[in-house]
């Protein structure tokens, strides 16, 4: 099972568990963080870039993890996503470098594992 899998799999656990015990403003908050990433005005790949641009800055390892591969599943290239990741470079700084490293690592996953975008990469 690759990092991509695992990362949803425990998701999903974790969810579950919240969701158990959540009550309606958590609920909302979660319909309403799905619904954000949605395509609208905005295509669906580009907001996933920019919570990518966002996590990196926030060092949100999770959030990092989630939209890389929304992004990617939403047609984003390595090209894109890297150009993504330089500007959180530029907004956050230095600091912002572990997070880059585990972005462009799971990155490399993705395009060396996922058979159906692998001719995007």
């Amino acid at each position: 099972m690759g990092r991509r899998e695992e990362f949803f799999a425990e998701r999903e656990r974790l969810n579950e568990i919240v969701l158990k015990r959540a009550d309606l403003m958590t609920k909302r908050l979660f319909a309403l963080d799905a619904q954000a990433y949605e395509d609208g005005a905005l295509p669906r790949k580009v907001k996933e870039l920019l919570g990518l641009v966002a996590s990196l800055v926030l060092r949100c390892d999770d959030c990092i993890t989630y939209h890389v591969v929304g992004a990617w599943e939403a047609g984003a290239t390595g090209e894109e996503l890297t150009e993504a990741m330089s500007v959180a470079l530029v907004v956050g700084g230095s600091i912002v470098i572990p997070h880059l490293r585990r972005a462009a690592a799971l990155l490399d996953e993705l395009e060396g594992t996922d058979e159906l975008n692998r001719d995007r990469a």
